[in-house]
């Protein structure tokens, strides 16, 4: 039993942990992004963690992002370009460990397919500057959507409601 806990655990940190496959999706090739930045341009905007996930696909651990349980009033944005993205009113906890919403203000995300696991799943994206933000499930609240768009913390940046 200690054996497969050791290879399910194992499993799961290599997936989270791998890098982008270089397969993407047609549409994602055709967009022209609002801010297109150099490498370098990005690198020193962000910081190590938001490079990772924001410009390389990454997954920041379960559990150790900052917002996963904010649940402030207020509006979460692209930490990179400042795209509205996710009101707080729509998220919920998945206990999941990343910060769950069951919803995000479409006109500002792109949905696109990743392979990086060997097999389709729904990427999400800033539509305005191509920051990976996370993935879309299919296990959110049956009351709602339905919907869980599991997002990164490195991926955002929280702006409180000034009530």
């Amino acid at each position: 039993m200690k054996k497969y806990f050791i290879i399910f655990v194992s499993l799961i940190t290599i997936s989270c942990n791998s890098q982008t496959s270089a397969k993407k999706s047609n549409h994602s090739l055709s967009i022209k992004y609002k801010f297109n930045k150099a490498d370098e341009q990005w690198k020193s905007e962000l910081t190590s963690l938001q490079y990772y996930v924001l410009r390389q696909a990454g997954t920041e651990r379960a559990f150790s992002g900052e917002y996963d349980k904010n649940y402030d009033k207020g509006l979460y944005v692209c930490a990179a370009c400042k795209a509205p993205l996710y009101e707080s009113n729509y998220k919920y906890d998945s206990r999941s460990g990343w910060p769950s919403f069951d919803r995000g203000i479409n006109e500002n995300i792109e949905f696109d397919v990743d392979y990086k696991l060997g097999y389709p799943r729904s990427e999400l994206k800033c539509l305005s500057c191509g920051g990976h933000l996370g993935h879309l499930f299919n296990d959110g609240p049956k009351d709602t959507t339905g919907e869980r768009h599991c997002i990164n913390s490195a991926a955002l940046t929280f702006i409180p409601n000034n009530d």
